[in-house]
């Protein structure tokens, strides 16, 4: 029987940063993990590949590598690291080799609900901070939801144009936790992407920023991936 995992890196995604995890950090320290945020710049796929993969080369032992939302596909392509044992995506995106975020919001399904992004400024996109709420951030408080707009990270449209060369999930077992109230992902795409990757699918109720609203469900499920190991 192997060692039990105790390391957990936390990858956030676009618009927002790091700091978001904290809830979920709480809980995991408090259940004995050592946790490692990665405070990716979401300038492009490559820069965050980099940033994630720094962490995963200074820890002692294995991990558990998650990401939520465009940290999905940073996971995805960071993962094949040799310190990864688990994937777990949290209302991400898991593309398949040779796609990236633009190509699967390209085509979104009738009556879809379309996140409020405006259009790029010197190559970065924001969220309409009037309508960050009801889209990004619909079960937080309504004070919280204006922080997160008027915080927001500046998100580099190279990172969304992204591809993943390697996907890690091919070859490690992934967890796909949806939020079944997701106004940024649909939750059917997250379904379809959590089937296709194999992965140990929960379903809980919550916005996309469902890492916050449901900070301590999130941990349970990262614990359980943790715990997964024969």
């Amino acid at each position: 029987m192997s060692d039990p995992i105790k390391n957990v890196v936390l990858v956030h995604g676009g618009f927002v940063d790091g700091s978001g995890w904290q809830g979920v950090h709480d809980a995991l320290t408090a259940d004995g993990y050592r946790v490692s945020v990665v405070q990716n710049p979401t300038q492009s796929l490559e820069g965050d590949v980099e940033a994630t993969q720094r962490i995963l080369d200074e820890l002692d032992g294995d991990a558990v590598l998650v990401g939520h939302s465009y940290g999905g596909v940073v996971i995805t392509e960071a993962g094949t690291h040799p310190s990864v044992s688990a994937l777990v995506y949290v209302a991400a995106f898991a593309p398949d080799k040779g796609e990236s975020v633009n190509s699967l919001i390209a085509d979104p399904p009738p009556g879809a609900p379309v996140p409020p992004i405006l259009p790029p400024r010197d190559g970065y996109l924001f969220l309409d901070r009037e309508q960050f709420h009801g889209s990004f951030a619909g079960d937080l408080p309504a004070a919280q939801a204006a922080f997160m707009a008027a915080s927001q990270v500046p998100w580099g449209l190279a990172a969304l144009e992204g591809a993943v060369t390697d996907p890690a999930w091919r070859r490690k077992p992934s967890w796909y936790l949806v939020a079944a109230d997701d106004r940024m992902i649909p939750p059917p795409a997250q379904r379809a992407m959590a089937e296709r990757a194999g992965a140990t699918v929960t379903e809980v109720p919550g916005s996309h920023s469902v890492y916050l609203s449901q900070a301590k469900a999130v941990a349970s499920f990262i614990e359980q991936a943790a715990d997964s190991r024969p």
